[in-house]
């Protein structure tokens, strides 16, 4: 190895010109580089803006403070892809793509990792926090018109696989947590929790979420729990 590593270094670098190489700047400009939306990055930066919102709201700043970053959330937000028109994204904005440089088409097809800053923005936009090891449900980052216009049936998967389907009322919203449905309910009074469970009996809760015990039922996925309904004082 000690006498033949600089023929090896020496072949490598002849080869691949690696001191040349200036990252994607370069040769890779046209696939993916400069001038391009990185989708994945917009996504990142959505979550950080979800952070520093979330941040204001639990310190309890000022509401003017709170409603400003909540705006500029929202705006980042509008950037992703997926609300993007096909000929701006480049393809059809639900197809993922890793990013669109200017003046071509959507490029390099294939799921990114930005599904994951996606999914941890969108429940924070729906206000599952989990603090201690115990879940809470946060509204104040929630818009106002993801509250139903009308009646409908929300139609899901259970803990066991099971298509089911649940009646849902004007101004409510539903979705799931560890394939449990939890069910958001306008309500003039207190803040509660209802949870049903699967065996038919039902507990209260007078809290904005759960407890340990209930918390620690959900992350089993033991079938223990058939529905959550939380009750959002407006």
């Amino acid at each position: 190895v000690e006498a033949e590593s600089g023929i090896v270094l020496a072949a490598f670098e002849e080869v691949f010109n690696h001191k040349a190489f200036t990252g994607r700047s370069g040769t890779f400009y046209g696939y993916e580089g400069l001038g391009s939306i990185y989708w994945h990055m917009v996504s990142k930066l959505a979550l950080a803006g979800y952070e520093v919102v979330n941040k204001a709201i639990v310190a309890k700043e000022d509401k003017t403070t709170v409603e400003q970053l909540r705006a500029h959330y929202y705006e980042i937000v509008e950037g992703i892809g997926a609300h993007k028109s096909p000929v701006d994204y480049g393809a059809f904005p639900s197809d993922p793509y890793s990013h669109t440089p200017g003046g071509k088409g959507a490029q390099q097809p294939g799921m990114t990792g930005q599904v994951k800053e996606d999914i941890l923005s969108r429940f924070g936009e729906l206000g599952v926090r989990i603090q201690n090891g115990i879940i809470h449900f946060d509204t104040a980052l929630l818009k106002e018109t993801e509250y139903l216009k009308a009646p409908t049936n929300f139609e899901y998967f259970n803990v066991v696989g099971e298509k089911s389907s649940l009646p849902l009322s004007k101004d409510s919203l539903a979705f799931t947590y560890c394939q449990v449905p939890i069910v958001y309910n306008k309500n003039k009074g207190l803040a509660s929790v209802k949870i049903s469970y699967t065996d038919g009996q039902q507990k209260t809760l007078q809290a904005s979420g759960l407890d340990r015990e209930t918390t620690l039922e959900l992350f089993s996925r033991k079938n223990i729990i058939e529905k959550i309904v939380v009750s959002i004082p407006h």
